[in-house]
């Protein structure tokens, strides 16, 4: 396979995949597989249930063939412990949700922030003054940065834990934005043209929370998809809000890691992108493909 632009010599393999726990879920293999035909490049892209505790000896066991890994939870902490290298916004969040394991240099990048960005560009909004995150946990790290942007520069946290919110606020300060934790259950939150809701799917969340969210929250992107309506969203929706699932991140940042898996590059366009998303799009919305990891018996 001839190297492609940007990527070492060393990254020639032609085997992807996902990993987290739980996995079964992910729509990432048909998506990637979507857009590797379009790009009529010959690679095979699978899912593997792979937790924290065996993340090291997995990485350890990959040969020559692997050229990289898509990384969901509870995974995208170790992977930033792990890699060499950085990209900014891995930096930034330390969460990395997309390695090359190159030998003894892994590289590693966040795409959730970009794939946060795009999705909203995709609804209509290219640029906010402030914002509401729901959810203090690692991708309420990545829409922080995010939303700083897209020029926020007021982003209030809801969180349970006051505690949580803190790193958020020094990340903010980093950034030049101020942030606030505001607890659930507190009374008439700040209007706010956009929110981005972090919380599991099957969070539960009270009525008036939820009510009093959406009531000024603007659009709400809730970056879960795989449990559609969310409590949340349907409260959202009841409103007369928008409520945006996560599809639209997870298809965006995704178009980002086959460019990174591509040529190294996370903001180099995809030969004629435009048919690659479409592809995507269209994956995205079928039925979920349950294929495995051949190689990933006992799971």
């Amino acid at each position: 396979m001839p190297r492609q632009p940007g990527l070492g010599v060393l990254i020639t393999g032609d085997r992807l995949a996902v990993w987290g726990d739980p996995i079964a879920h992910s729509r990432s293999p048909q998506l990637h597989a979507a857009a590797y035909r379009v790009l009529g490049l010959d690679w095979v892209y699978t899912r593997r249930r792979v937790d924290e505790a065996g993340f090291p000896r997995a990485l350890a066991d990959l040969d020559g063939r692997w050229r990289g890994l898509s990384l969901t939870m509870p995974l995208k902490s170790i992977a930033h412990r792990t890699a060499r290298t950085h990209d900014r916004h891995a930096r930034l969040t330390g969460a990395v949700n997309t390695l090359l394991p190159e030998a003894g240099a892994p590289r590693g990048y966040n795409t959730d922030v970009g794939g946060i960005v795009a999705a909203l560009a995709e609804a209509g909004i290219d640029e906010v003054a402030s914002a509401r995150i729901i959810g203090a946990g690692a991708t309420a790290t990545s829409a922080l940065v995010a939303m700083t942007e897209m020029g926020a520069r007021e982003i209030e946290v809801v969180a349970r834990r006051p505690e949580a919110v803190e790193p958020l606020v020094l990340l903010g300060e980093t950034l030049g934005a101020r942030v606030r934790g505001v607890p659930f259950g507190a009374p008439a939150p700040r209007p706010a043209p956009v929110t981005v809701a972090t919380l599991p799917g099957d969070a539960s969340v009270a009525e008036g929370d939820a009510r009093g969210w959406a009531r000024g929250g603007g659009l709400l992107l809730d970056v879960v998809y795989g449990h559609w309506p969310t409590p949340l969203a349907g409260f959202w929706q009841s409103e007369g809000g928008t409520a945006l699932s996560g599809l639209g991140m997870l298809l965006h940042q995704a178009v980002r890691q086959v460019r990174i898996f591509s040529s190294g590059e996370a903001e180099t366009p995809l030969p004629d992108e435009a048919a690659v998303l479409a592809a995507m799009r269209s994956a995205a919305d079928g039925p979920l493909d349950a294929s495995s990891d051949p190689d990933d018996v006992g799971d």
